[in-house]
């Protein structure tokens, strides 16, 4: 019983984190072009990057 009450508060703060960490790549755009990178690894490219 005396662990419920370390861990229970422990899983909270980690699921908050967790949440935090979703909406703050939701906000940043990281779902934005889910397409695109993996068009852009099937195109045959042969610029080199400067």
């Amino acid at each position: 019983m005396n662990n419920l009450v370390i861990l229970i508060p422990i899983a909270l703060v980690l699921g908050l984190l967790a949440l935090g960490a979703f909406l703050w790549t939701l906000r940043s755009g990281q779902y934005e072009d889910l397409d695109g990178a993996a068009e852009r690894i099937l195109h045959d490219d042969d610029s080199k990057p400067q």
